[in-house]
């Protein structure tokens, strides 16, 4: 198999993390500009040339949840990261979604901004942003109560996902202090080896983050 990617992106890091987990056999290739190659690929297989892509033999699989899902299928590991209970599946699902939709998505709105000219910035989007993050904190310091992982004692898609999301959400508009259950929620996150990896990976790459990386993680 082949993942195209880059070492920086949150999207591609919820991809690498189960396999990583696993420690599934696959080759990385990098989009980044110093491998224009790896980029060409990937927008002649994908026209949107948008990351991660999955290549697996004739299949091409795109959108960092429906990867995972194949993965489970189809090159299953011990670490398992949809659970075998179909309620427990479901709530996994569901924070999978919440934590792309509203946090990376909308910490995305905070980077892009950052990278448009001065004349073109959006205060009233940016304030918007800022508040549903702070809403978002405030239900996840809530749900994460008694739980070490996003749904109960095991790490799943719904932590593939977390993972990311509140690496750079929290570098975008800093995680309260008072929120003290999503704050050890993270950091658990970090301190696990296939995210460890990935924080270590992209750490050449700080440069790009438009807000200006933080002196941390």
């Amino acid at each position: 198999m082949e993942l195209f990617g880059h070492p920086f992106s949150s999207y591609t890091w919820k991809a690498l993390i189960p396999l990583y987990e696993n420690g599934t056999n696959f080759t990385f290739r990098n989009v980044d500009p110093s491998e224009p190659g790896n980029y060409t690929e990937l927008a002649r297989r994908w026209p949107l040339a948008k990351f991660p892509l999955l290549v697996d033999g004739d299949r091409q699989i795109f959108e960092t949840s429906a990867i995972i899902d194949y993965l489970e299928v189809f090159h299953p590991g011990a670490a398992r990261m949809i659970p075998s209970d179909p309620w427990d599946a479901v709530k996994v699902r569901q924070l999978d979604r919440v934590l792309d939709n509203y946090v990376m998505n909308v910490a995305q709105v905070l980077v892009s901004n950052a990278m448009r000219p001065d004349e073109h910035r959006d205060t009233f989007g940016l304030g918007q942003a800022k508040d549903n993050l702070d809403k978002i904190y405030s239900w996840l310091d809530s749900h994460l109560a008694g739980r070490r992982w996003a749904v109960g004692d095991t790490f799943t898609l719904a932590d593939c996902a977390a993972a990311p999301a509140l690496f750079y959400s929290d570098w975008a508009h800093p995680i309260l202090a008072t929120h003290a259950n999503l704050k050890a929620y993270r950091a658990r996150l970090l301190a696990r080896p296939s995210v460890k990896r990935c924080v270590e990976d992209a750490r050449p790459y700080r440069r790009y983050f438009p807000l200006g990386a933080p002196d941390r993680d």
